[in-house]
């Protein structure tokens, strides 16, 4: 086994693992948590969202950052084999731009600034826009995952050499 394996392999596992792990626990808020804690005291609610929002900002910092390592990783080590595919690199390009704008929103529901208090006071609205962020970034890998490596626009020699993930 080669070590380009290896790395291609836990950057693939620490992506995927990741995305499934944020996006199921934005899902889970979304459609468990927040419509059962409308049961309890505003109060209660109040405390609750707070101590969850504290243990939940280091998962998103984290995240942010295992999705940005291992993402331009699996990019970098996928350009060689779609050189000159446009539907791939737009593809491509979109879900990085969807990630950015999910990651900022995220960043935002999570952190203290005054400057996103508006988006904190609607977070369930934005909980849901990740969520479909997510959905649609998923959508668009699995596009270009099971679209594979378009065999007009690299000659075939690197065909043979490239690692066919995305």
């Amino acid at each position: 086994m080669d070590i380009q394996f290896v790395f291609d392999a836990i950057s693939r596992i620490t992506h995927i693992t990741t995305a499934i792990t944020l996006a199921g626990g934005t899902a889970f808020v979304v459609f468990v948590l927040a419509p059962s804690a409308r049961s309890i005291l505003e109060s209660e609610e109040l405390k609750l969202r707070m101590s969850i929002n504290q243990r939940w900002k280091r998962f998103v910092h984290v995240g942010i950052l295992l999705f940005l390592v291992s993402g331009f990783y699996n990019y970098f080590r996928a350009m060689p084999a779609h050189k000159g595919d446009g539907v791939y690199h737009a593809l491509i390009g979109t879900k990085i731009l969807l990630a950015l704008v999910m990651f900022f929103i995220a960043s935002a529901l999570v952190g203290r600034s005054k400057a996103f208090d508006f988006m904190r006071k609607r977070r369930i609205v934005w909980l849901r826009t990740i969520v479909l962020l997510a959905f649609a970034i998923v959508a668009i890998s699995g596009v270009a995952r099971v679209r594979g490596i378009s065999t007009q626009s690299v000659p075939i020699e690197a065909l043979n050499k490239a690692n066919t993930f995305q």
